[in-house]
């Protein structure tokens, strides 16, 4: 397992960029709903702890793991956000559903992010027993919400910092991932 040696709670708190002016959505599968409520408050948490305001966050419910696509294609569309966190588990079965339903929340997810401009964090829990999930939605292996809600704050950055680099001629990257900028605008150098 890609977790066994890895907490998905710990990170590092100085590399995270500011997150004060981003908006985030978070859609919410109710489908296994002991486990992805472990993951929205991991999520919903790290984002306050990383100074998002409480107003800044929207959750949206949808029924099932397949639903996350939809539910994130209409939050990217009407609620003006810097990035999405999508939130599911999916649990392996005995029949071949399993195997559906992961394989098209993850194209759908990944079809949003090269459609869009808005990141789509996957944050879908594909485990074989419930204690898997429960490992990794709080328990021994840590959070995956945590993990997600750092993804996005990243990606939201990351998303504002190249549209600026659009708008400056000469810019350089600096280790904080902050951008210096050396000259005025396109368009305005004498």
């Amino acid at each position: 397992m890609a977790t066994e040696n890895k907490n998905l709670s710990d990170y590092d708190k100085s590399s995270v960029p500011d997150a004060k002016k981003f908006r985030f959505g978070i859609v919410v599968a109710e489908w296994n709903d002991t486990i992805t409520e472990g993951l929205f408050d991991g999520a919903f948490k790290t984002l306050l702890e990383n100074e998002v305001p409480f107003g800044q966050i929207i959750r949206w419910n949808v029924p099932g793991s397949f639903e996350l696509i939809y539910g994130a294609k209409k939050m990217l569309q009407t609620q003006n956000v810097d990035a999405v966190i999508v939130i599911g588990c999916v649990i392996q079965g005995q029949t071949k559903h399993f195997d559906f339903v992961c394989e098209g929340v993850t194209q759908g997810i990944k079809d949003l992010n090269v459609q869009t401009d808005i990141p789509v964090i996957f944050c879908v829990l594909t485990d074989n027993t419930m204690q898997q999930s429960i490992d990794r939605s709080g328990g021994i292996h840590g959070n995956k919400g945590i993990e997600a809600a750092i993804a996005a704050i990243k990606m939201a950055y990351i998303r504002q910092q190249s549209s600026l680099s659009h708008q400056f001629s000469n810019q350089q990257l600096l280790s904080s991932g902050a951008l210096k900028i050396e000259n005025l605008p396109l368009g305005l150098e004498e």
